[in-house]
């Protein structure tokens, strides 16, 4: 017999597991839902489980008191298989809890939350900026506890998408303030629970999925290649960042076919070549290349000042990533295109590591920008910027205030509004928004038939609004595309796109194009 342990995440207590855990046990299995000290709020106690571990109020709640109660649950366990569940918050004492006793845990679940290391305290893996700044702030005042999210709170904590309104007011109902010392605590693990088989639940409605999992490690990161290992499996759900409560049928399924070993190994798929890194699918004339820092030139042949078209790369793109996006095909490739019809093409390598460094990233590009305007070589009164995927989102600031240099902003498969769950919902970056401020400066927008559905919806959201405010927008379909489509979808109608979207970018610098 298996028995699931299920660790609920932020404000929530082992309520939230009501249905998973019923059809669990329905299914032949054991199921113990957990709730951890400090985390039953409104729902009148622990139901049986987790509780107050012991601790008996003689020293604070820290992530260690919930390590603890896990391990003490372990220890009472008879199963012969015990699979640990954690989702948000729950991951962090699931897996110091499986360093502990990595003999008795035949599989770890994370369910909408990444992997922990070593020295990571739980609030480190919490993408919303104001939920990280509350929580630090709070702590630097002596504060005990985060107050527990009101019902519009709760988006910031991840996608709401398919729970129902009356699961988000009972969310809302039983919500506990949660001690911050567990956030703040690091994790201490050993790297025993590192060699334990994992499985990855992502949901997409919350932005995750195993197509971003395989981008990842396809980056070349030494710090993802553990995602390939064959003992990791991933499913995805096509909900928000409560399946528990939104897709409970569903996630039951999950957590039996996990245990059993199974679930997409991306092991397989890496073995190819990244997506990302295979061919521009142009053939262009190879021209002369300059690097300065961050910033590469690609030169036209001619004399006197040219314009130029900036390349914003996405991500986030993990630090250790080799090659990095200034190198990577279809950067070089647009660039070495622009460069050989007249303009200079500009590549630059910015610092999105993570959701978090849209801030660091916007720096980088306003720095890169200002470099290029000042080189001889460059019409500094001539310039266009191109964003690409989630670069997209960094376009919001020169929508919004347009400089007169600025003569067309393009954009390829972006995204133009936060994705949920990824934290930057008040944030600035947010070009559907800021579509108003544009005015008639000319946008060429290339779109992709088959794009992420969470994606598509942003796009959408900005086409919308640069109607509403007449904002002069070129859309340029391609309806078979993928996200990427320049390296994975050589056909003619992509070439033809990218000839169509580069010409018109030029054409607005006033460069020549023949």
């Amino acid at each position: 017999m298996t028995a699931f342990i299920l660790v609920a995440g932020a404000h929530t207590g082992g309520w939230v597991w009501r249905d998973v855990a019923a059809a669990l046990t329905d299914a032949g299995a054991q199921a113990y839902a957990v709730t951890l000290t400090g985390m039953g709020g409104g729902d009148g106690g622990n139901g049986g489980n987790g509780g107050d571990g012991g601790n008996g109020g003689d020293r604070p709640v820290d992530l260690e008191t919930h390590i603890d109660e896990l391990v003490r649950l372990i220890d009472q366990v008879e199963a012969r298989d015990v699979v640990l569940v954690g989702h948000c918050y729950g991951i962090h004492p699931v897996r110091g809890a499986a360093d502990r006793r990595p003999e008795r845990i035949a599989r770890i679940v994370h369910v909408e939350i990444g992997i922990p290391q070593d020295g990571d305290p739980a609030i480190k893996l919490v993408s919303d900026q104001t939920v990280r700044e509350r929580v630090l702030s709070l702590s630097t005042e002596g504060g005990g506890t985060l107050p527990a999210p009101t019902v519009e709170e709760w988006q910031r904590w991840g996608s709401v998408a398919g729970l129902p309104a009356e699961a988000l007011a009972r969310l809302t109902e039983h919500a506990a303030p949660q001690s911050l010392a567990t956030f703040t605590q690091p994790l201490r693990l050993s790297g025993a629970a590192a060699e334990l088989p994992t499985t990855g639940v992502l949901c997409t409605a919350n932005g995750s999925s195993i197509a971003v999992v395989e981008s990842l490690v396809g980056m070349g990161d030494p710090a993802f290649q553990a995602l390939a290992d064959p003992r990791v499996t991933f499913f995805e759900l096509d909900t928000g960042h409560w399946p528990m409560l939104s897709a409970p049928r569903e996630l039951v399924n999950v957590l039996l076919r996990a245990a059993a070993g199974e679930g997409h190994r991306v092991a397989a798929g890496v073995r190819e070549r990244p997506a990302h890194l295979r061919p521009f699918l142009m053939d262009v004339e190879e021209r002369p290349r300059e690097r300065t820092g961050r910033v590469d030139l690609h030169l036209p042949d001619a004399d006197g000042p040219r314009p130029a078209v900036v390349f914003v790369h996405g991500g986030p793109v993990p630090a250790g990533a080799r090659p990095t996006p200034r190198d990577w095909p279809a950067f070089v490739g647009y660039a070495q295109y622009v460069a050989g019809l007249g303009a200079v093409g500009v590549t630059v390598d910015h610092r999105l590591h993570e959701l978090t460094a849209y801030g660091r990233a916007a720096d980088d590009i306003a720095e890169a920008i200002d470099l290029v305007r000042a080189d001889p070589r460059v019409d500094g009164d001539r310039v266009a910027l191109w964003f690409v995927s989630a670069g997209g989102l960094l376009s919001a600031d020169w929508l919004a205030a347009p400089p007169s240099w600025l003569r067309c902003v393009a954009a390829s498969y972006p995204i133009l509004a936060p994705l949920p769950g990824w934290g930057l919902a008040d944030s600035r970056f947010h070009p559907a928004a800021a579509a108003r401020g544009a005015g008639r400066l000319p946008i060429v927008l290339t779109r992709v038939g088959l794009e992420r559905p969470e994606i598509a919806v942003t796009v959408e959201e900005f086409v919308s609004a640069a109607a509403d405010c007449g904002a002069a927008v070129e859309v340029i379909d391609v309806p078979l595309g993928h996200h990427g489509f320049e390296t994975v979808d050589p056909t003619d109608a992509s070439r033809a796109a990218v000839e169509r979207a580069v010409r018109s970018v030029l054409g607005h610098l006033g460069a020549g194009t023949d």
